[in-house]
């Protein structure tokens, strides 16, 4: 019993000692109304939304992870534009994946260190036109896979050259 008791807080203080050493994220979302495309098929349109708002967040909160101790990732999105389009087919509202409708996202970001001092910063225009010709099966069932990658190529460039 003591030897688990003992191996369970060497295990929660490993987990925690990990979780403590990554950077953080917090995400602005600006004027969402006047964005390109964030509209659903066949979901009511506000839970769509929060759930693609959701999705972003937890994916730049698991980007910002890659970040040192104490750094936070500030994003304010200004537009997005999702892979896909919605077309009505019959009675139903349904997003067409094409390679004409490509995804974008607008955003701004800062990553501020501990001492609230600005480490980077920058205003991102993303986009990828090549979307359905590189794999997403990491993320293929998963929501908004086309951005996610898009974001991880983005991440990768410009914070772990």
């Amino acid at each position: 019993m003591k030897k688990i008791i003992v191996l369970s807080t060497t295990l929660l203080v490993w987990v925690w000692a990990g979780s403590a050493s990554a950077g953080t994220s917090e995400v602005k979302w600006n004027e969402t109304d006047k964005y390109t495309d964030i509209r659903a098929g066949n979901e009511h349109r506000g839970h769509f939304k929060a759930r693609i708002f959701k999705a972003f967040e937890e994916h730049f909160s698991k980007l910002s992870e890659s970040l040192p101790e104490g750094q936070l990732l500030k994003v304010e999105v200004t537009d997005v534009d999702l892979a896909g389009d919605v077309r009505f087919d019959t009675m139903d509202r349904i997003r067409v994946v094409k390679s004409l409708y490509i995804p974008r996202i607008e955003f701004s970001y800062e990553v501020v260190n501990s001492d609230k001092s600005i480490a980077r910063s920058g205003d991102v225009d993303l986009k990828d036109m090549g979307f359905l010709t590189s794999s997403t099966s990491r993320y293929s069932h998963k929501t908004i896979p086309y951005e996610k990658r898009m974001l991880d190529k983005w991440f990768k460039k410009t914070f772990l050259k």
